[in-house]
Order: structure tokens, then C-alpha cells, then sequence
């Protein structure tokens, strides 16, 4: 992995600088227009040479012209940035985790998304092992003018306790019209279509069928001689498969079928699981309404996008309408409007983790004989007259005897993606109304006040006929049922500020903001279930509970924040900037005796090449920092609350409170320092930016920390631990060719973040943080970094992994830590070609490190579904190690049944542990620009047409039979965990943008 990724940003790099050294093109800049001038916190407008910390902005076409449309603009910041860990799930319609400068807190965080100056909700949603996304997919790439990250905590104090864990600032687009004052109209229209990789799916062996062990040892033999396969049993550890041998198989007792009554020879089946899958095509089309002159400006965005996800029945529907208006009152009073509406209607999410996954089945528990078209034939042929004696078309492999058709384990999965599929829809709203007063040219006065509405209706399905499986409110088992779930988050923001610069002297002068803000968010969910299963099949309505149905567990809660705030930037002489900034907040989720606290900042940046003239040096600043971030508490922290537990007689009853609150929590705090340095040569054909920085997080609010149950709880909420986070950050952008007619660009960045849990409490050495299901988990421990996975690992002599010299396995210790979820580093290499009206470019996007445990590879390896478990199953295997003695072992590890040679049955866990490095060919893209002389004296004024792709190439990576990036989720279910994952695609499309 070392060699590859240092061999390609080699190649990258010297040819990079030996081009530039032979071109003589004339490049002219001023240096106060080198760096430009950038959105900051509170959407403050600076240029970016005075700022004295890191920040990265990445321009509309960087971010969205080289790629497809994934519907989720975090997704596609992915390589980008030089410090930003951006994961993606291949969930249909999921989540992508966003991470700066790692993780700061024991719970973990996402970076405060902004929206021209207000906050805006990034929530992940995740239940019933469905992961419903995070809230930024809701935003229009198309309003986006750029973002920019703001890394560190001088970047971001200005948020308070919203910015411990950076911000990302996105400015939308103004309407520009016309050079003539008419309307602008721009259309454009993307078709893009995925194919699976067939590297992030399992390949199966095709020598053995079903079964535990290696004969047809679930039931006698039919009255004719011939053998039942093993329906019941869901692995492939069975029978060799013999085409001269006639079985019973699962469709021979499917009146449906053309082997219905007949015996099939014994053979691997003709189409596997892979088939299921099918091409998901995705249409995106927008129109823009534009118009704009001078103190006035207007822009309307309409998108549409329909998306198919990779396994049947899966659909999105999403519309987004937007409205910008800047309009001049007077001369003096401004005022400027965006609006965003998001209407989204999903259908057939699919279920992550272990149970019910049709992807664990597929990669876990399966059989090898099984024919995924048969499957299909079986359910749409038998789902036409659903009834008890077919199962209700539930008609499946996995039947428990030749005479009983219900079901083990497993659905027949077309049967379970069309009647058991979850839908939601999400409204969504964001709107911001601002008027500013321009007392004097040196003074101006805000308002503010902004708006998010974000509506989830969620349900969830079990149709009649399917297997028992934990559903439902009582969390029982049922064959079918019926639920549904509405949550309601709004955040309200009213900010009041005033803007002043004035020079103390002609080199000399100080500008800054001072203000208030007070935000208050509410959050509302309800949930209801039936109970006991459905009465009527296929009415899924709560009144159709076949049992008398739970009270709703409902949720709510309004908490607010008051904020005040204010900076001063002091130039001098264009040379040096001094910068500080003051904020404090007032909670109300933490007692009255510690809710108030305030975070200073104070920055200073240094312009070298002021005073230092030379033909090669254009620009070159130095910087430093020191900053305060923080968090306050989740709500109901400090005070016990209660859940209703259903009635004893006509009592009501409610749940015991099992962690204890704390009336005496007080805000956890973030402190960093950072230095850097920026430089551009050659008049910008070489330019470099780099950052050290470590950040100290103390005083961490854990809402959960084991305590001993003799205290009448199971955890507490207390202000415990320190972590501590230290790294570098790098960026390089050269331009090797650049004349007339050619331009070559190459960005890259990279980041090497570290990290360390220093502290927890007095009498806690590690926090759980999740469990996997295989015996492993996720912890913070002191000592280690966060993320460190713990469960049984190899017994080690001289470092030489220990076999038991009687049996040739392996022997385990429990309780050892395993591996680490967090890379080692992360990076990304953007090259771009201009030659006239075409355009090239692609972006390779690279981890290195960050351990996987793969419960997949711990079960599938064990029940004999992949291709090695072929080779060895007869002959047993000789395990590489010693044996205690030291000696070089020569014991055979037997064959027997299932599980005897590899797998989680006598494997130690870190056997399954991979590791997490990519290298990918995130992005590609081929356009072409028709000639402004060519559309002259035609309606149109631009037109463009491109070819993209996605996710097209993985160059390299460790893990067997997935994509090391597919986790289960956002959040902390973003780290160290293969389950059952969608295989990934690799997405091409086809884009035309036309303006008239």
C-alpha cells in the first residue's frame, strides 16, 4: 500500500515541477489578489491572506463538475480537503460521516454545517437498523457557490459550543443574469447509471451445497431413495456437489415451479446472489431562473432527481425548490431572502447490520445450490394468490422439512425487499431573512433570523407470512406487523450585529463584528407499533393490531442557547494581521450555576513576502493561533425523566431510570493551538499550504458511564476525561502547463491526524462505545486512541502466533485490544486538463490505515460460502506458527463439519480484522464546451456536455469481498465495522448544461 500510494503521488509530483520550470508564460497577480477573499464564520467576508488559521474552500465546479450526482453534497468533498475524513456508507439513500481533525470527544461529533451564516441541521437518522441519512443530503448542489471548511478552533470559536468540532461553510449562489439586465435561464439535465464492482461482493465456491456437514443429514430420504437437501441448515458446508446425484431441492415442493415433484442433479447453482442486484439509473434535471443588475438580484433553482437503488424495490423521489432575492431598499437598507424546500418520498431502504439483512444472508448464511432467478419465479408466481399453504408467497430455500414450508432463518428475499420494505418521506425547509442599515461607510447594523424545519415520517412493514423476527414498540417476536414513527427537529436563530471598521491611521486599521444571537431548537417524535402481528394481511394500519397496541412512546423537548460575541482585526501595514475573538454562551440543558461560559480566540498571521522581493517567491505568509471550543449537555442531562410502561390493571406504570443525571455538569471545553504556513512561487504555478496543530478536549460530558448497580443505576452523566489530538495537514497545487490553448492543474492534499485517550474518570479505564456482533467492540481506553477494537487475539511466542500442537488451531486470549478504527492518514491527487473547449480531469482519493473487524468474514468463512473455502475443506490445512515449545508447526488441522477450519468457531477475532487502506478513483469526468463562436446568433449562450463517473476504480485495498468505506452508518457507526454491507457501484453518467 506504501509503495503503490508513494509511487503515484511520485510520478504526479516530478513531473509536476519539471513542466513548470520549462513553461515561460507571463502570469501577473497583485499580492492582495493572490489569496481572494472568503466566507468565514458567521458568514463574514475576509480575504483570506489576513486569516491566521487554516481553512480550505473548494468552488462549485470542484465539487460537483467531475463527478455524478450522489445526492448528498458531503459525499462529495471526499479527498478535497486536507483534513476532513469524509465516510460514506453504501446505503441506498445513507449517510456520509464527516470528521475534522479527528475525534475530539469520547461520543464522537460531525463538524456545524452553516448556511450563508446560519446553522442548519446535519442529523444522521438511524432506527430499526435502517440508516436514513444525514440531514445535509436535503441541500441543492446546485445553489452552492462554495464551501468552505474551517478546520481548527480559532476557525470556528465564533459558533461557541457549536464549533468544537469545525464548520463547514457553505455560501449558495446570487442571481447574475444577462449582460442586457434580461433573465438568465440555464438548464441542465444528468442520466447516470451504476454497475456492481464485482470486488466488493463475495465469490462463492461451487464444490459443496448446503449443510452443516458433509451428508444429506437433515431428514430420511424421500420413500424413493432420493435424498432432501438440507433446507433448514443456512450455510454451504455440505454435500460435494455430484451432477450425477438427484435431490430434493427447496423448488421441488413449490406447485409454482417446473422442478415441482422432481428430483435435480446436485450442482452448484447457475445464478447467484450477485443476481439479485439490479441497475440503478438515476435521472437529474434542474432549471435556474436568474436575473441581475446592480442592488438587486434574483435566483430560482427547481431540481428534480428519481433514483433506483442497486436492489429491487428501492426508490427516491426528490424535488428541491430554492429562492434567493438580494434587493436594495434605499441606498442604505439591503435586504437579501434564501429559501430551500426539499420534498423527498424513499422507498426500500435497506436494513443494515446482522438480523434481517438480506446482505448478511448473501454473505453470511446461504447456500450455494440456491438459484437467485428461481427465488424470483417462486415469489412473483406464488405472491399472485397469497394463502396460508403458500406461505402467503413467502416461499423460500431456507423451509424447515420436505412436509413444513414455513421458513428457518431467511425470507425469500424478492418476498422480503417487495412486502417487507420501509418507506419515509422528509419535508424539509430552510429559510433566512436579513436587513442590513448602513449607518456610515464605517458602521453597519444586522438583522437576522433563519429557519429549519425538517419533518421524518417513517414506516415500517412485516407482512404476513414472513419469518418471527424482534418487531414492534414490546420488541417481541411476530410474523407480520406494522409501525410508523414522525419526528419533527426545527431550529430558530434570531441574531442582531453590528459590523464597524475604521482607520487609525493610513497603514493602519481595525474592523470587526460585534452581536447577539439566541437559538432555540425543538425536537418531537412519536412512535407507534401494532402488537401480536396483523389481523388483515397486507393492512398496514395501527388499528390492525392483532393485540392490543402500546401506548406511543413519544419524545420532546425545546432548549435554548443566548450568545454574544465579538472580534477585532487589526491590519498593520498589510503586513501583519492580529485578530481576537470572544464569545459567550448561556444554556439551558446545564444547571443554572454552570450554564454560562465564554471561548476566546486570538490569531495572528504574518505576510514574509511583503519584505521579501523576489521574482520566485509571490506569496508567502506565516501564522499562528490559540483558541476555546466547547459542547454543552444533551437535553434532560441534569434531571431524571420517565418513559411510560403500559398499565397494571388500570394503573399506568413507567420504566425504572436506569442512569443517573447530574445537577452539576458543566460544559466540556476544547483547547488548540495551531501554526502554519502558506507560500506560492512562480507567480501561483506552485503553491503550498501547511498546518501543525494539537487540540486538548477536557472536562467531557459522558452521558453514560458505567456504574456499579448497587447504586440502584446502571450509568451516570458526568464530566470526565481528556482526549487529546495532534497532527499535520498539508496542500499543494501546481500548475505545470499553462499557455493559450492548454491547462494542466493538480491539487492535492493530505493529513495525518493523531490521537489519544489521555483520561476517563478516576475509576474507568475504557468506554464502550459499540459492540459488533461476532464478540468484538469499540472502545475508548485510556492510553490508546479513540476507536480501538478489543476481542480475542492470537497467543504470541517471539512474536510467532501459538498453535495448539494436538488439534493444529489456533490459541486465543480474550480481551486484547485488536486494532484501531482511525487511519493512520488520508489524502487526495486532482489532476485537470483544459485544451480549448474540452476538459479532463479525475481525482484518486486514498486512506491509509484505519482496522475493519469483518463479521462477515468471521461467519462466511465458518459455514463455507467463499471461493478458498473450497480448496481445503477434505485435505484439513497446516496453519502457519508454533507450537508452545517454539517448534515450527506441523500439525494438520482436520477437516470435520462446519466451522472445524476456519471461521469464528475456533478463530480468534483478530483473524477477521483487515486492514481499512484505500486507493480509489473517486472521480472522472470528460467534457466538452461548444465554441462561443458557434452558438452566436442562436438562443443559447453556453452549452456544455460531459461524461462522469464515480467510484470507478478501486486501485487497492485489503478487505476481502467489500468496500472498506461501506459502513453501517453515520456517526460513530461510520468506524471499524463490516456487516452486511451493499456491495458498491461504479456510477458513469451523462450531463448536458445548456444556458440561454
Amino acid at each position: 500500500m506504501k509503495k503503490l500510494t508513494t509511487s503515484v503521488l511520485a510520478v504526479v509530483l516530478s513531473s509536476s515541477f519539471a513542466m513548470v520550470s520549462a513553461q515561460t508564460v507571463q502570469d501577473t497577480a497583485k499580492t492582495q489578489d493572490i489569496e481572494g477573499v472568503v466566507v468565514t464564520a458567521l458568514g463574514i467576508k475576509r480575504e483570506k491572506k489576513s486569516l491566521g488559521y487554516a481553512s480550505q474552500e473548494i468552488k462549485a465546479d470542484a465539487l460537483s463538475d467531475g463527478t455524478t450526482n450522489t445526492g448528498n453534497i458531503a459525499a462529495q468533498l471526499s479527498g478535497k480537503v486536507a483534513g476532513l475524513n469524509v465516510t460514506t456508507t453504501n446505503n441506498f439513500g445513507g449517510s456520509s460521516n464527516l470528521l475534522i481533525r479527528g475525534v475530539k470527544t469520547v461520543q464522537g461529533g460531525n463538524p456545524l454545517i452553516v448556511i450563508d451564516g446560519s446553522p442548519v441541521n446535519n442529523t444522521s437518522t438511524y432506527g430499526s437498523a435502517v440508516d436514513y441519512g444525514n440531514a445535509l443530503s436535503d441541500i441543492n448542489q446546485e445553489d452552492i457557490e462554495s464551501i468552505n471548511v474551517l478546520k481548527g478552533a480559532a476557525a470556528s470559536a465564533l459558533y461557541g459550543e457549536r464549533g468544537l468540532n469545525g464548520v463547514i461553510v457553505i455560501v449558495t449562489k446570487n442571481g447574475k443574469g444577462k449582460d442586457d439586465g434580461s433573465w438568465g435561464v440555464t438548464y441542465s439535465s444528468t442520466v447516470q447509471a451504476g454497475f456492481v464492482d464485482k470486488s466488493t461482493f463475495p465469490e462463492y465456491q461451487n464444490k459443496y451445497g448446503a449443510g452443516y456437514e458433509a451428508s444429506f443429514y437433515r431428514e430420511d430420504n424421500a420413500p424413493d431413495g432420493t435424498p432432501y437437501a438440507n433446507f433448514y441448515e443456512d450455510a454451504s458446508w455440505g454435500p460435494a456437489f455430484n451432477p450425477n446425484q438427484l435431490v430434493y431441492q427447496w423448488d421441488s415442493f413449490d406447485p409454482t415451479s417446473p422442478n415441482f415433484g422432481k428430483a435435480t442433479p446436485w450442482v452448484a447453482a447457475k445464478n447467484g446472489p450477485i443476481e439479485f442486484f439490479q441497475t440503478p439509473v438515476t435521472y437529474t434535471n434542474t432549471v435556474s431562473l436568474e436575473k441581475g443588475v446592480k442592488g438587486k438580484n434574483i435566483l430560482f433553482t427547481y431540481d428534480n432527481m428519481t433514483a433506483d437503488g442497486i436492489v429491487p424495490n428501492s426508490h427516491i423521489g426528490k424535488n428541491t425548490l430554492s429562492l434567493k432575492v438580494n434587493y436594495d431598499l434605499t441606498e442604505k437598507l439591503h435586504a437579501s431572502f434564501y429559501s430551500t424546500l426539499t420534498l423527498q418520498d424513499t422507498r426500500g431502504r435497506n436494513v443494515t447490520g446482522y438480523s434481517d439483512n438480506l446482505m448478511s444472508g448473501f454473505r453470511q448464511w446461504w447456500q450455494t445450490n440456491v438459484d437467485l432467478k428461481a427465488l424470483q419465479s417462486a415469489y412473483f408466481n406464488n405472491v399472485k394468490n397469497p394463502s396460508e399453504a403458500n406461505n402467503y408467497g413467502n416461499v423460500g430455500w431456507n423451509r424447515y422439512y420436505s412436509n413444513d414450508n414455513h421458513l428457518g432463518y431467511w425470507n425469500n428475499p424478492y418476498f422480503q425487499v417487495f412486502e417487507n420494505y420501509s418507506s419515509d418521506k422528509r419535508n424539509r425547509s430552510f429559510n433566512i431573512a436579513s436587513l442590513t442599515y448602513d449607518f456610515t461607510k464605517n458602521i453597519t447594523l444586522t438583522g437576522k433570523v433563519s429557519y429549519d424545519r425538517s419533518n421524518l415520517s417513517i414506516e415500517n412493514r412485516v407482512a404476513k407470512g414472513s419469518v418471527s423476527q424482534v418487531f414492534g414498540a414490546a420488541r417481541n417476536n411476530v410474523d407480520s406487523g406494522y409501525s410508523r414513527q414522525d419526528i419533527l427537529r426545527t431550529e430558530t436563530n434570531y441574531d442582531v450585529f453590528a459590523n464597524y471598521k475604521f482607520d487609525i491611521t493610513d497603514n493602519i486599521n481595525v474592523s470587526g463584528i460585534v452581536g447577539g444571537n439566541i437559538r432555540r431548537n425543538y425536537y418531537n417524535s412519536i412512535f407507534a407499533s401494532t402488537e401480536g402481528g396483523l389481523v388483515v394481511p397486507g393492512l398496514y394500519s395501527l388499528g390492525n393490531s392483532a393485540d392490543p397496541a402500546l401506548a406511543p412512546a413519544e419524545s420532546e423537548w425545546t432548549t435554548q442557547t443566548n450568545s454574544g460575541y465579538a472580534t477585532a482585526s487589526i491590519d498593520f501595514y498589510k503586513i501583519f494581521y492580529l485578530d481576537g475573538t470572544f464569545r459567550a454562551d448561556k444554556s439551558s440543558t446545564l444547571p443554572a450555576e454552570n450554564n454560562s461560559y465564554s471561548y476566546p480566540s486570538v490569531t495572528g498571521s504574518f505576510i514574509a513576502s511583503e519584505l521579501i522581493k523576489t521574482n520566485w517567491l509571490s506569496f508567502w505568509k506565516l501564522r499562528a493561533n490559540y483558541a476555546e471550543v466547547g459542547g454543552t449537555a444533551d437535553p434532560y442531562s441534569t434531571a431524571y425523566y420517565y418513559t411510560p410502561a403500559g398499565f397494571f390493571g388500570n394503573t399506568g406504570m413507567y420504566g425504572s431510570q436506569t442512569t443517573q443525571p447530574n445537577a452539576n455538569l458543566k460544559p466540556q471545553r476544547s483547547k488548540e493551538f495551531e501554526v502554519g504556513t502558506e507560500v506560492h512561487f512562480l507567480k501561483g504555478r506552485i503553491t503550498a499550504d501547511v498546518a501543525y496543530y494539537k487540540t486538548k478536549t477536557i472536562d467531557q460530558i459522558l452521558p453514560t458511564l458505567a456504574v456499579s448497580s448497587a447504586s440502584g443505576v446502571l450509568n451516570a452523566a458526568l464530566n470526565a476525561g481528556q482526549i487529546d489530538n495532534w497532527g499535520w495537514e498539508a496542500q499543494l497545487g501546481l500548475t505545470p502547463v499553462k499557455n493559450n490553448n492548454f491547462t494542466w492543474t493538480v491539487n492535492a492534499n493530505w493529513s495525518q491526524n493523531r490521537n489519544k485517550v489521555v483520561s476517563l474518570h478516576p475509576t474507568v479505564s475504557n468506554l464502550l462505545i459499540s459492540s459488533f456482533q461476532g464478540g468484538v467492540s469499540m472502545n475508548a481506553r485510556v492510553g490508546e486512541a479513540w476507536g480501538t477494537l478489543v476481542g480475542t487475539d492470537y497467543v504470541y511466542l517471539n512474536g510467532e502466533k501459538v498453535i495448539n500442537p494436538t488439534t493444529g488451531r489456533y490459541l486465543r486470549q480474550s480481551n486484547q485490544i485488536i486494532g484501531n478504527a482511525t487511519p493512520d492518514w488520508i489524502g487526495g491527487v486532482r489532476n485537470s486538463f483544459n485544451y480549448k473547449g474540452f476538459s479532463l480531469s479525475f481525482l484518486i482519493d486514498v486512506r491509509k490505515g484505519g482496522d475493519i473487524f469483518s463479521t462477515d468474514m468471521s461467519y462466511g468463512l465458518s459455514t463455507g460460502l467463499f471461493k478458498e473455502t473450497g480448496d481445503y475443506r477434505e485435505s484439513g490445512i497446516v496453519w502457519e506458527g508454533v507450537n508452545p515449545n517454539g517448534q515450527v508447526n506441523t500439525t494438520v488441522n482436520a477437516a470435520g463439519n462446519s466451522g472445524s477450519l476456519d471461521g469464528y468457531n475456533f478463530m480468534p477475532n483478530k483473524r477477521f480484522v483487515y486492514d481499512g487502506s484505500y486507493v480509489k478513483l473517486r472521480e472522472a469526468s470528460v467534457g466538452y464546451s461548444l465554441p462561443k463562436s458557434l452558438l452566436a446568433g442562436t438562443f443559447l449562450t453556453d452549452a456544455k456536455f460531459s461524461i462522469v463517473g464515480r467510484n470507478l476504480w478501486i486501485i487497492h485495498k485489503n478487505l476481502p469481498y467489500a468496500d472498506p468505506e461501506a459502513m453501517v452508518g453515520g456517526g460513530n457507526r461510520a468506524y471499524g465495522y463490516s456487516i452486511g454491507s451493499l456491495p458498491t457501484t461504479r456510477d458513469i453518467g451523462v450531463n448536458v448544461t445548456l444556458k440561454f
